[in-house]
């Protein structure tokens, strides 16, 4: 297939589409990356369990693809198959797709949130789905946000760490298993610089390096040799001697780079999507294979607390590719064949971000 050139700040997508989510008047899954034609001047761009949410040059945001909670944004539940703006969303410098939400950080370091809200994923004291966005509650000084599948992460200028949202298995990291309606802080947790949330298991970076994980783990991706549920943060064994550079995650595995560009994973690998070879689950950091790697994204499958996942990188020549879960041509080789190993993203160059979602995948170029 020869090269596709879609120009700086353009959207591409493919795999699932039962939620019109491609953007391109069907319904139909896609096994190859199409570009998403409404969306230019992109910065950011992110999904989750069927819609997507783009941040643009402007500081707008834009929201399309499943909207029965509302996840568009645009104050209605209808399904949009077109990207529209997001009203009274402005001067936002970051964005995180959630399983059913959406949460973005301001310039002036306030916290927003809206759809799926059943789990208090979007942190506002209720339970009530939100169409448009909402202040996430008693939530300031924040330098950074993570996503999670029912549940939201922050790191504030203290370097401690806030969470809210689904906590039936720790997600929130409180010590409880209580949903929280507002952010609760995460125990045991200061300098920290950098967070990344799953399914329902959150990671954290120190300033010193160490890798903390907690919330649910009975697929072994929290990473500390064990399959038990974590209500407070442990350690990630096995790193003491890693560089770590970033860390992504699935619904229910993880996924680490380190600062020789090779990818280590842990977790869920009914689909192969930890890329060690075979299906058999990891509960501590295995070094893969895959090397010459700059960034990371982990998924789900199409049911959001079903099996299967997939993963995608971005590589040094910035072209992508992807292994794992592949029943609706997520990892974009123009097939429905699940892969154990990387295979290439067909006809994308110059990748900027990738994003791995429920069933389908997004890149900016």
């Amino acid at each position: 297939m020869p090269e596709t050139h879609g120009g700086l700040g353009t959207v591409w997508i493919w795999g699932d589409n039962v939620w019109s989510q491609q953007c391109d008047g069907t319904t139909d899954p896609r096994l190859i990356p199409a570009q998403i034609e409404q969306l230019s001047d992109v910065e950011t761009v992110v999904g989750g369990g069927g819609h997507g949410a783009a941040l643009l040059t402007d500081r707008t945001v834009w929201g399309w693809g499943r909207n029965d909670h509302g996840q568009a944004g645009d104050g209605t539940y209808e399904n949009r198959s077109v990207p529209r703006p997001i009203e009274n969303l402005e001067n936002i410098k970051q964005l995180i797709g959630g399983g059913g939400h959406t949460v973005a950080l301001a310039d002036d370091n306030t916290v927003w949130a809206w759809g799926h809200n059943g789990r208090g994923d979007c942190g506002d004291g209720t339970s009530d789905n939100r169409p448009t966005p909402v202040n996430v509650k008693d939530l300031t000084d924040v330098v950074t946000l993570g996503w999670g599948g029912g549940h939201g992460v922050a790191i504030r200028g203290d370097g401690s760490v806030w969470a809210w949202g689904h906590n039936i298995v720790g997600a929130c990291g409180d010590g409880t298993s209580t949903t929280r309606l507002e952010p609760v802080q995460v125990h045991g947790l200061s300098n920290v610089v950098a967070i990344a949330g799953g399914g329902s298991h959150t990671l954290a970076k120190t300033e010193s390096g160490e890798v903390w994980a907690w919330g649910r783990n009975d697929r072994g991706q929290i990473g500390d040799g064990t399959n038990e549920t974590r209500f407070e943060p442990v350690r990630v064994v096995g790193l003491d001697d890693v560089e770590v550079t970033a860390f992504t995650c699935g619904y229910f595995h993880t996924l680490l780079l380190d600062s020789t560009g090779t990818v280590w994973s842990w977790g869920n690998n009914d689909m192969g999507q930890l890329g060690i070879g075979g299906t058999e689950n990891a509960n501590a950091p295995v070094k893969t294979g895959i090397s010459g790697v700059t960034a990371l994204a982990g998924g789900g499958g199409r049911n959001e607390w079903g099996p299967g996942g997939h993963s995608l990188a971005i590589l040094e020549d910035g072209t992508a590719v992807g292994w794992g879960l592949n029943d609706a041509g997520q990892l974009g080789d123009g097939t429905t064949d699940n892969r154990e190993a990387p295979v290439e993203v067909k006809g994308l160059v110059n990748v900027q971000q990738v994003v791995a979602c429920g069933g389908y995948s997004i890149a900016l170029l």
